[in-house]
């Protein structure tokens, strides 16, 4: 399938209750509004093809934009390629569930991640954050150094105070991912939600991060600390 093709199928997929959602969530215009379980059926039709990917991710179009992370090819891709797409991510739906989650199953996925919490754009620090809670709840505990994830904990603590918007919310998900799937640093993990809990009435948005460590405790009375995905993508 082509980039044309594709795109009068996105469009005969949309729902406009769907468009006006995802507008209220931040997305622009253009854009149809198809639900995502909607672009499976489309994605076995055109299987992983990295060329329709960037086709589709350059035309702006948000449902574009979403399905070219579907079918995205991770490790054909190159720093400079997840940079241009972070750039090209214009809100959360984009940096964080579409460009994020794509890095994370390549193999450059923790050298990009770890340089895109050091950028000045709230977005950008987002995807990165967002990229370490798939990589924690997805790839083995073993492919990571546990003083690295230590350090990255520490770090998440100070940035959370920090950074706001995106940012913060990608961080405190990022703890929570830590306490539930990485076994190793699942203590230091709830340590580090509680004094995140403790201090949420200093954050002008408090419910975001009230109830931190209740997300860990949660997970561990229902047996799923050590939890993986099965995949990241959809």
């Amino acid at each position: 399938m082509e980039t044309p093709e594709v795109m009068r199928e996105l469009a005969a997929l949309g729902k406009d209750s769907l468009k006006k959602r995802y507008i209220g969530n931040g997305a622009q215009e253009p854009l149809f509004g198809v639900a995502t379980g909607a672009m499976k059926p489309l994605a076995k039709k055109t299987g992983k093809n990295q060329l329709l990917a960037e086709e589709l991710y350059a035309t702006g179009n948000y449902d574009a934009m979403y399905f070219a992370g579907i079918i995205a090819e991770p490790d054909n891709m190159g720093e400079s390629d997840f940079n241009r797409w972070m750039e090209g991510a214009y809100f959360f739906m984009l940096s964080d569930f579409v460009v994020a989650v794509t890095l994370a199953e390549a193999k450059i996925a923790k050298m990009v991640a770890a340089k895109w919490l050091d950028s000045s754009r709230n977005l950008t620090v987002s995807g990165g954050w967002c990229c370490w809670s798939w990589l924690a709840g997805w790839r083995p505990d073993g492919e990571f150094e546990t003083e690295f994830m230590r350090k990255l904990l520490q770090r998440a603590r100070e940035d959370i105070v920090s950074h706001d918007g995106r940012a913060r919310i990608a961080i405190r998900d990022f703890i929570i991912a830590a306490g539930v799937s990485y076994k190793p640093l699942h203590n230091e993990a709830l340590m580090i939600a509680e004094a995140v809990d403790s201090r949420a009435l200093d954050y002008d948005d408090a419910k975001c991060f009230s109830g931190v460590a209740k997300e860990i405790t949660v997970a561990a009375e229902k047996g799923r600390i050590g939890f993986k995905r099965k995949n990241v993508r959809c």
